[in-house]
């Protein structure tokens, strides 16, 4: 007997081929709409496993309604969205994503630096709007990109990815981490900083750390004022490390000189969000992985999670291998 799961999106039909094989599926049908939470709490009861997106939240009480679940697959190298904790009680494994997204993500970052740095959403702005009259020294002048100083916060494989990119552009790295990164610093000439060092010093702050606990509100008022006037902010990791109200108003008042932004406190974000009312501020949808490589490689990787784990196996990317112990 095949055993039970539930996707909480549409995935590439080859994909869903393979869990088909072995797997009895159940789908949720709308493409772009998130699967309502009374339906996710009806369809969690019955399955073994489920294959979701950040966009759901599987909390300590919809995991308390999962009678057979045994694995939540999530298609997302971030899992701030389950309670890790609660699934590890309950022996149910987490997996996730990891790797593939890296140089997509990376990319990403790298151009919200470059359009905020250069003002390239304005500049769209200005001339689609028909205020391109002639040329003016000093028209949508912007900041250079090439030697400036980069601070990233949060080496890891991303932070190394960007940090690649940045030597291109000869520009002096520092990064902030929990633990040094020696290998790092001789192959990229990358130095280390404290924190406060680097949003002093940097030109461009990247935010490329996890979210957790300890880095909730990790930019806000007291260190936007540490950095430059002159400097820009850049966020592709997640929502809530950075205190909007707080970026708002050193935008606003011209602390800092930019922002790019591909993630928020609460998605999605809406329009009439104050950020998105600033000429220096670039905001993106959380497109960070939004290849289509990229995409469909995080979807097989999930599904692969999924079904390895489900055929008594260790699947490649375990959040709570704890729960393997005995198994």
């Amino acid at each position: 007997m095949k055993p039970k799961i539930f996707i909480t999106r549409q995935i590439p039909e080859d994909i869903l081929a393979m869990l088909q094989e072995t797997c009895e599926v159940k789908l949720w049908s709308e493409a772009d709409v998130p699967v309502p939470r009374d339906v996710l709490e009806q369809e969690i009861r019955d399955v073994e496993g489920l294959y979701c997106l950040l966009t759901e939240s599987i909390d300590d009480s919809l995991l308390a309604q999962a009678k057979n679940l045994r694995i939540v697959s999530n298609m997302a190298v971030g899992y701030n969205n389950i309670n890790v904790e609660a699934a590890t009680r309950r022996k149910i494994l987490v997996t996730n994503t990891p790797g593939v997204l890296t140089e997509t993500t990376a990319d990403l970052t790298f151009a919200l630096l470059m359009m905020t740095a250069r003002r390239m959403e304005e500049a769209s702005q200005f001339l689609r709007q028909g205020q391109w009259k002639t040329w003016s020294p000093m028209l949508l002048a912007g900041q250079d990109v090439y030697g400036a100083t980069i601070g990233i916060i949060g080496m890891g494989r991303i932070g190394e990815a960007v940090a690649k990119r940045a030597k291109g552009f000869d520009m002096k790295i520092i990064y902030h981490n929990r633990t040094r990164k020696f290998e790092i610093e001789e192959r990229l000439g990358a130095q280390y900083r404290t924190f406060e060092e680097l949003l002093e010093e940097s030109d461009f702050v990247c935010i490329l750390t996890p979210s957790t606990p300890e880095t909730q509100n990790l930019i806000g008022k007291t260190e936007l004022e540490r950095m430059k006037p002159t400097a820009i902010l850049i966020n592709t990791a997640r929502g809530g490390i950075v205190n909007e109200d707080d970026l708002y108003s050193a935008l606003m008042d011209q602390k800092i000189y930019a922002a790019g932004l591909d993630v928020f406190s609460e998605e999605p974000l809406s329009p009439q969000h104050p950020l998105l009312t600033l000429a220096n501020c670039v905001a993106l949808p959380h497109i960070g992985s939004a290849t289509v490589k990229t995409r469909r490689e995080m979807a097989r990787l999930a599904a692969v999670n999924l079904v390895t784990f489900l055929q008594g196996k260790t699947p490649p990317h375990c959040v709570n291998p704890s729960v393997l112990e005995g198994v």
